[in-house]
This record gives structure tokens, sequence and C-alpha cells, in this order.
């Protein structure tokens, strides 16, 4: 048989994952307070009053995906099962995290693979990727599955049928120190990774689990699920060897609080033997790593099944859950500190010897043999139900006990004399004890003498110690400021010369801007030239547009003078024939009436005779007159009648011809004003961005100039407005002076005196209309000249 490997030391690999918060703890808004940073396989807890960071060998956060826990923390395990080591898993938590979800999981619906389930735990993978490799490699093996649960200190296979409930008893391995063996424990050969979801679902049927307020389905017992798989080789000579490789997943039930889940009678002593039973497992790992003399593993058989894992010839892996509420900060903190704690432990991982089928098949014989004659003895019934050979041995060792305790006796009759001897010596030495008593009460005395000088002596020593401490700090505190003042004079040094290059910088911008300080002066004074020369040109331009306005309203104004004179003249011809009209009436009525006193003192007999006579003369007479006055007033009428129409469309056309030339003269300056503000427009944006100061001063001299073209298009418009009121009245009053004329010219064919009369006010009123268009024409020449005026200052 070849030779076992020489085993070396390993530390046992720890691995922490956390799942996401529950729907309880969301629904009491308890917030997570841990922090999982997987490349750096450290755990950050940030409660309110402690903060703490934990390092394992990985660690798995809430977004984990059970195949990324399996292919990390599994499938190198699975190598080292099939190079022939025992391997163990178990998961350990807080009940409630999710020990039995990361063991077993749960199965998906249809017929995905161990990698495509996203469900699956790490026992079927295992044993799917177990089937997987085997199969793929051209040798001979079987694999044999236990499933077994402890509950309450008693060991149940969960395998066999759900009406046997028979305890199995745990015996120490002769064979391998620190191994156990289970009597009765069924192995359950599995064919095939289909039977794996079957075998489980059978365990977990059985196993015991119930409801509490921290978990719907609390596993009640810790459960182990054993895979032992045997390899056939054939060595350099030919000969078949068996290699076994043995791989334990182990499921433990969770820590809990009684008080927070709710468990009472059986389920609180349930919970009391969990508890019990992962508190010794927590001293088993406490004394594993002080390598304290004595480790307790026979306190609990959850130990005892878990002795060959902490600290014997297995590689184990544990797997830590944890719950990221805060609700669960007190088991957090002892799962990680427990977590924490199992990392020093040391084992010595040990290849299974490899045995040949010869030995093999004889072991198994022997197993069947003993197993054979038990069950013969016990069917019939002889003796104690057991196998001769069994009684036999069971005799023989019986005989040894009763010789052991024969000599026990003889060497208990030897140690009775001893003692009555040590006795005697005993009274000697309580003699030798007194006067030892006082020698020590002097020394005593003495020992507490030297203890105040030397309580003395430590006081100056510690006070000398402090001292030297304190000059110690001093001068490193000293040391480290120079070091300080040297870091900072260097970085002044640095300082002060990027201060220097940042200085010369400085003067060359500010040279810089001195310049362009120049440019911009000499771009203002050639704008400032420009301006001027502009305004100039704006100022001539202005003059000879009031220039060209003022003899325009001159001619206007002489057009008018010359209409109102001609108006006058013919209005003083008519005035002259009226008069003399008037005269020759006169003279003709003094005629008549001469005649009149002359026929009235020479014919006053004939009076009544000549009445008739007289009476037609007189029609006669005043029919003559009539007609000659109307025959010389009405070409007069007639001429002033034609002539006022006229002098209306004169005064219309007049009214016409300066209202277009004020049209004019407004598009004039309209473009003008246009222009100029264009010109303005675009200077304003050159000068603003040379200077703010000239920008405004152009927009003030704008506003003024645009002020003063408004006020000059106000005036005009007045001017206008005022024209047209004044010739809208005077034709009015032409028009009324008309009708009053025809109404005068139709009385005056009636009455004389009445036409004499009507016709001194028509002149009058003729003379009056003269005099107000007169002074209409002087308020209007001394509007133009207001106007001119205006234009001047503005100018």
């Amino acid at each position: 048989m070849p030779s076992r490997q020489t085993p070396q030391e390993k530390n046992i690999e720890v691995v922490v994952r956390c799942r996401p918060r529950n729907s309880a703890e969301k629904k009491a808004a308890s917030p997570s307070i841990i922090e999982c940073q997987s490349k750096k396989k450290s755990l950050n807890l940030n409660a309110d009053k402690q903060s703490k960071t934990y390092s394992f060998d990985r660690v798995f956060g809430p977004e984990t995906s059970q195949i990324e826990v399996y292919k990390s923390t599994i499938l190198p395990i699975i190598e080292e099962v099939l190079q022939g080591y025992n391997c163990t898993v178990f998961a350990y938590g807080q009940t409630g995290t999710g020990k039995t979800y990361t063991m077993e999981g749960e199965r998906s619906e249809g017929s995905a693979t161990w990698e495509d389930d996203p469900q699956s735990g790490i026992i079927p993978r295992t044993l799917h990727q177990l089937f997987e490799r085997l199969e793929g490699q051209d040798c001979e093996f079987s694999v044999r599955v236990s499933f077994l649960e402890l509950y309450n200190e008693e060991i149940f296979d969960l395998l066999t049928s759900p009406e046997d409930t028979t305890k199995l008893r745990l015996y120490e391995d002769a064979s391998r120190k620190g191994s156990v063996i289970i009597q009765g424990l069924e192995e359950v050969p599995v064919r095939s990774k289909d039977e794996v979801y079957t075998i489980m679902s059978k365990g977990a049927a059985k196993r015991q689990t119930a409801a509490t307020l921290m978990n719907a389905h609390s596993s009640r017992s810790h459960s182990v699920f054993c895979v032992t798989v045997h390899i056939k080789e054939n060595s350099c000579d030919g000969e078949e060897l068996v290699k076994t490789g043995k791989f334990n997943l182990v499921d433990l039930a969770g820590s809990e609080s009684i008080g927070r889940s709710g468990a009472v009678d059986k389920r609180a002593r349930e919970a009391g033997n969990i508890n019990m039973s992962l508190l010794t497992l927590g001293r088993v790992i406490t004394a594993l790593v002080d390598r304290a003399p004595h480790v307790p593993y026979r306190e609990s058989k959850l130990t005892r099944l878990l002795q060959d894992s902490l600290g014997g010839r297995t590689k184990t892996c544990i797997i830590a859950t944890v719950s990221p509420a805060l609700i669960n900060l007190e088991e957090t903190i002892s799962t990680l500190d427990y977590a924490h704690r199992a990392k020093n432990i040391m084992n010595r991982p040990e290849v299974n010897q490899k045995l040949t089928k010869r030995a093999l098949i004889k072991e198994y014989t022997e197993e069947i043999d003993r197993l054979k004659r038990d069950l013969a003895a016990c069917r019939d019934k002889n003796g104690f139900f057991v196998a001769p050979e069994n009684y036999s041995a069971l005799t023989a060792q019986l005989t040894q006990q009763e010789a052991k305790v024969a000599s026990l006796t003889t060497e208990l009759s030897e140690v009775s004399s001893l003692f009555a001897k040590t006795s005697g010596e005993l009274g000697q030495c309580q003699e030798q004890l007194g006067g030892l008593k006082e020698d020590l009460t002097a020394t005593q005395a003495t020992l507490t003498h030297t203890k105040g000088r030397l309580r003395d002596t430590k006081k100056d020593l510690l006070e000398t110690r402090v001292e030297r401490e304190k000059n110690k700090y001093l001068f490193e505190q000293h040391d480290a400021v120079g070091v300080k003042l040297a870091s900072e004079g260097d970085v002044l040094l640095g300082t002060v010369t990027a201060s220097v290059q940042d200085v010369d910088g400085l003067q060359a911008k500010l040279d810089r801007r001195r310049l362009v300080d120049d440019a911009n002066q000499d771009e203002v004074t050639r704008f400032q030239e420009e301006f001027k020369s502009h305004v100039q040109c704006l100022e001539g331009e202005l003059q000879r547009g009031l220039e060209q306005q003022v003899h325009s309203l001159t001619s206007v104004g002489n057009h008018l003078v010359g209409l109102l004179q001609s108006s006058q003249q013919q209005v003083s011809s008519v005035t002259e024939q009226v008069q003399k009209l008037a005269g020759s009436v006169r003279s003709g009525l003094h005629t008549i009436e001469t005649q009149q006193e002359s026929m009235l003192s020479t014919t006053r007999v004939s009076v009544h005779r000549g009445k008739e006579d007289i009476t037609r003369a007189w029609a006669s007479t005043r029919s003559t007159v009539s007609e000659g006055c109307q025959a010389k007033i009405t070409p007069a009428l007639d001429s002033i009648q034609a002539t006022l129409p006229m002098l209306s469309e004169t005064l219309v056309e007049l009214q016409r011809g300066v209202i277009e030339q004020l049209t004019t003269q407004e598009a004039e300056l309209h473009s003008f004003a246009s222009q100029q503000q264009e010109q303005l427009q675009a200077l304003s944006e050159l000068q603003q961005s040379h200077a703010q100061t000239q920008g405004s001063h152009l927009q003030h001299c704008t506003e003024v100039l645009k002020e003063r073209m408004d006020e000059m298009h106000r005036l005009q418009e007045a001017m206008l407005s005022d024209l047209c009121n004044t010739f809208s009245t005077t034709s009015q009053k032409e028009e009324e002076h008309s009708g009053a004329v025809q109404q005068k010219l139709s009385k005056a064919s009636s009455d004389v005196a009445a036409v004499t009369s009507r016709l001194d006010s028509t002149v009058l009123a003729a003379t009056s209309c003269v005099g107000t268009k007169f002074s209409q024409a002087t308020d209007l020449l001394s509007i133009v000249q207001r106007q001119r005026q205006v234009c001047q200052d503005s100018a």
C-alpha cells in the first residue's frame, strides 16, 4: 500500500453570506447595518454606537446568487474529495438567515441543470457535479449517501421509513482517532444524479421543522448529509486500489432568542437543546483557538460528530449566514465573532489510505459475518441475543476486568500501609512546621518591610519611567516638529518661487494691459473724432433742412400775404363801388325829394289829382332806382361771390402744398433720422466694445436727438393741425359769409336801406375776416420762427 503524505496544518476556511432584508424587517423599517465588500473580502458593520470591520476568506453580499456561492466555495472542495480527502462544509448562523436555503435550496420547475437552476443549493449541486466528474473519468466508482439529524441530543436516520423512529448510537472509531461510527445508520447507494432530489425530499419530509416568529420554516434539528465516494484505481504494479473520499454537508439549526422567537413548551425545550449544542460548539472552537489542553468534544453529540472536522484530519469550510437588519444586531455580532474566531482553528488534512480490493472485500466480509451472527442470535433468542463469539469476547473482557480489580485491591492495601507510615512522618513534619511558622512570621515582617521599600522604589521607578517617556515624547515631538517645519519651509519656498513667477507673469500681464489700454485710448480718440465729424455733418444737414424749411415757410407766408393783399384790394374796390353806388342812390333820392317838395309847393291843390301820377311816378322811379342799384350792385356781388370760391380753392391748394411740403420734409427728416440712428447704433456697438462710458454717452446723445426729433415732429403736427383748423374755420366762415351775402342780396331787392346797412355790415365782416386771416398768417410766421429757433437750439 502506498504511504500517506505528511499532514500539514491548515486554517479552516470561513466565508460569510449576508441575505437581503425580508418582508418583516422592511415592515419594521429596520435599516441595513452591513456593507459587504466582496473584492476586499471584508464586511463593515455600522451600527449606531459601534462600528467594526471583519475580514474573512470570502464575503458574499445580498445580491450574490446560489451558483456564485457554489463555484467560489464548494467547487474547489469537490476536487479535494475526488483526491481522497475528507471534507466538511457546515452552515452556521441565526435562525432565518438562509442556512437551509444555502445548503439545500429550492428546486425550480422544469428539468434545469445544476448550473441553470438559480434556486438549487449546495447539496444537489455537489452530487450533480460529482456524477459529472466521475462519469467523465474512465474508472469504476460508487457513491453512497447518508442523511441524519440530531434532534434534542438524539440521532435519527432521515432515509428510513417515516414510521422508523429508532435512536442511533454513537461509537468511537478505533481505526481512526477522532472519528466516530453511528450504529445502524443506513448508507443509500446513488446511481445517477436524478436520484438526488428524491433522496433530499425523503430526508426533508422526515426532518423536524416548525414555525416561529422569526422563521416560518425553522429547522429544529441539526442535519448531516454525508457523501462517500469510492473510486477504483490501478497501481503501477497493476494492483487494483480503492480511493475513498468523504464529503460532510452540515446544516446546523439556528441560534435563537426564545423571547423573540415566541417558542413555548416543546419549542422552548428544542431551542434550549439547540442553543446548548451550539454553545458547546463555541467552547470547542475557543479551546482549539487558545490551544487548551482539553477540548470538550464529549459534552455534546454535535461536537462529537464534528470532532474530526474541527482540529482533525478533515478539510473544513464554515459558511456563516447573517441578517443585515438592525433589529438582529446582537445575533449578527455573535455570529461574526464566532466565525472570526473559527478562522484561527488549525486542521491537518490527510488523504485517506487507499485500500486494495482484497482488503476492502475482507473488511466488508467481516462486517457482513458479524451482522449475520448478531441477526442469527437475535432470531434464535440464544443467550443475550448476541453471537457466541461476541459473548466469548465479552466474557474474556469481564475476566480481564476481574483480574484488574484484584490487582487494584492489592495496590490499595499497599497504599494503606504507606498511608500509616506517612501519617507518622506527618506528625514530625507538623512539629517542624511550628518552628517554621515562627521563622515565617519573622520573614513575613521582613518581607513586609522589603515590600514597602520595593513599593517606594517602584513608585520612583514609575515616576522615572514617566519622566523618561515624557522626555522621549518631547524629543520625538521636537523631531517631528522639526521635520514638519522643514517640510513647511520647502512648501513655503516653493510657494515663494511660484509667487515670484506669478508676479513676473502679473507684470507682463499689466504691460500687455497697458498696451491694450493705449490702443483702446487711441481707438477712443479716433472714434471721438469720427463721432465729432459725424455730428458736424448731422448739424450741417439739420441746418440745411432748417434753412429749406424756413425758406419754404417764408415763401408760403409771402404767398399768403400776397393773397391777403389781393383780397384786400378786391375788397377795397368792392367797397369803393358800393360807396359810389350809395352816393348815386343818395343823390337820386335827394333829387326825388327836391322834386317832391317843388311839386308839393307848386301843386298842393292838385295833390289829389296828381296822387295817382305821383304814385305811378314814384313806383316807376323806385323800380328804376332799384334796377339801377341792382344792376350796379349785382356785378360787384357776383365778382365777390366768384372771388370767394377762387379764394377758397387758392387756400385749399395752398394748404395742400404746405401739407405736401411738410410731409416731404417729415419723410426726409425720418429717413435722415433713421440713417443717423443706424450710424449711431453702429458707432454705439463699436464704442461699446471699447468703453462703457462712451457707449452711455452715445446712448444719451441718441436719446436727446430722438427727443428733439420727436419734439420737431410734435411741433410740425401741431402746426399742421393749426393750419388745418385755420383753413377749415376760414372755409366755414366763408361758406357762412356766402350764405349771409345771399340772404342779404335777397333782402336788398326788397329794401334799399336794408341793403345799404347789410352792405356796411358785409364790408365790416370782410374787413374783420381779412384781419383774422392776417393775424393767423402772423401767428403762422411766429410758429415757423419758433420752430426755427428750436431747431437752431437743438443743433
